[in-house]
């Protein structure tokens, strides 16, 4: 997977000559591309921190950190976030490819509802399920990521269980490297190897068998 996104190039489109033509999901991708240090602290309802994150699709302790690697290459999206700080190391990679200037997201797992990376404007993603489904009762997780500067970002996220929401989360990203062609030297994972993994299945969405 390396191979493919090595010949990107670092240069962002700007809003004015390339939004119009390709969408603001598209531009926003681009303007992403790299790699991250992302800072997620978890709360409950009322923004007290939690320092454990039970019923999250990945659950365990907070505050941790992840490197996030993007690639996108003006059609085909793939991240993969990897956690070096506060919890196990773990690699989890999602992937995608932009259609109609709308990230459409590869299967996430059985019943998994589709899912979407839409625009609110140059800087700001909104991933969420395109469709209300049975598995909205079971888990449900919007994302909103905003682009704050070329080298800073945040995400934040509401936690959905059994048709309830239950915690918010927020983490904020410094960019540490324009490409994501290679892993870091400090990867935890180590410096060598391919940056993406198999991309993840979660069975958070399936129904009782």
């Amino acid at each position: 997977m390396t191979s493919v996104f090595s010949a990107i190039q670092n240069k962002a489109p700007t809003p004015s000559t390339a939004a119009p033509l390709l969408g603001t999901v598209a531009h926003t991708l681009t303007a992403m591309r790299g790699v991250w240090h992302d800072h997620v602290e978890v709360y409950d309802l009322a923004g007290r921190p939690l320092t454990e994150d039970l019923l999250a699709g990945s659950p365990g302790s907070a505050p941790f950190d992840n490197l996030v690697y993007i690639d996108f290459d003006g059609e085909r999206w793939i991240q993969t976030n990897v956690t070096f700080r506060g919890r196990p190391l773990s690699a989890k990679t999602f992937s995608g490819r932009l259609v109609d200037g709308v990230l459409q997201f590869d299967s996430l797992g059985p019943e998994a509802p589709r899912h979407v990376g839409t625009g609110a404007g140059p800087g700001t993603l909104f991933l969420n399920a395109y469709q209300v489904t049975d598995s909205w009762t079971r888990y449900l997780e919007p994302d909103v990521v905003t682009l704050l500067s070329p080298n800073e970002r945040t995400r934040v996220t509401l936690l959905y269980r059994d048709g309830k929401a239950v915690r918010t989360l927020r983490a904020h990203g410094t960019r540490l490297a324009p490409s994501a062609h290679k892993r870091l030297d400090w990867d935890p994972r180590g410096a060598d190897g391919e940056v993406h993994e198999r991309p993840m299945v979660t069975n958070a969405y399936q129904g009782q068998q």
